[in-house]
């Protein structure tokens, strides 16, 4: 394991960096994360600690191993290491279909926090959303006017769910809505494991005029406890080129517009 050659992380970074490592690697040693990041072994125990305690890995004597413990469900931290290169080339093309003025939603997830991020030099677009890392960077970075959807707060998903959220959203109306998903087959449309998730993304996809899907090659014919919305009421499709070509075939016979985008 090299060292890295780069400008002192911030936490959340570096605790990242870590998850990455631990995939490429079945176990991992305080002393030897200590000379990668440079940084104390105090300091690479307390990551190590937040990292377990968000079920993501097992501390050992020493260091840490992956956590064999099969999840129902990826967290934030898990997801946003796994097919960054598609989810980014996935947002740029999504990014392109919003329209200066565009009143848009935008559902919670690691390639739709890709999209937002390349939202900030729109002009006069107003964005509702339920993600907490998405309306924070777009507060930040952007001048897009921002509605934020109350609710719960969905632990390590960053996100606000149950019967709150889905009122607000009701009482609202969008022109686009970009949406993500755990699993898309044309049996069962979108679906999520997470049933009050499943609700919210519902009542964001009603609200709109236009539903976009982002979603990685991945997650296509993959099914979640809870159903969404059938395969029917989407509109687009944006995926990458490593989806199945009987999968894009069938999607596209029910008068679905796909776009496959290179990495």
């Amino acid at each position: 394991m090299d060292k890295a050659k780069k400008e002192p992380l911030f936490a959340e970074e570096r605790k990242k960096k870590i998850l990455e490592l631990l995939n490429e690697n079945s176990k991992l040693l305080v002393p030897d994360l200590c000379e990668y990041f440079d940084v104390s072994p105090a300091t690479i125990r307390n990551d190590l600690r937040e990292l377990e305690n968000a079920g993501l890995l097992k501390r050992t004597h020493g260091g840490a191993i992956s956590n064999a413990k099969a999840r129902f469900e990826l967290n934030s931290y898990q997801k946003e290491v796994k097919n960054l290169s598609e989810k980014k080339a996935i947002a740029r093309f999504a990014a392109e279909l919003v329209e200066d003025g565009d009143t848009i939603a935008i559902d919670t997830g690691t390639t739709t926090l890709e999209f937002a991020k390349l939202l900030t030099d729109k002009k006069d677009i107003t964005v509702v959303v339920n993600d907490l890392a998405i309306a924070s960077y777009l507060e930040e970075n952007s001048d897009a006017n921002i509605f934020f959807v109350g609710g719960e707060v969905r632990r390590n998903f960053h996100c606000t769910v149950g019967p709150t959220a889905v009122k607000v959203l009701k009482g609202l109306s969008v022109d686009k809505a970009f949406m993500a998903t755990n699993g898309i087959t044309i049996k069962k449309g979108l679906t999520t494991p997470d049933l009050n998730q499943a609700e919210v993304k519902k009542a964001m996809i009603d609200i709109a005029s236009e539903v976009t899907v982002l979603c990685d090659s991945s997650k296509v014919g993959n099914n979640g406890f809870a159903q969404v919305i059938p395969i029917t009421g989407i509109h687009r499709l944006i995926t990458d080129e490593k989806i199945d070509e009987r999968d894009l075939k069938e999607f596209e016979a029910l008068g679905i517009e796909v776009h496959v985008v290179k990495v």
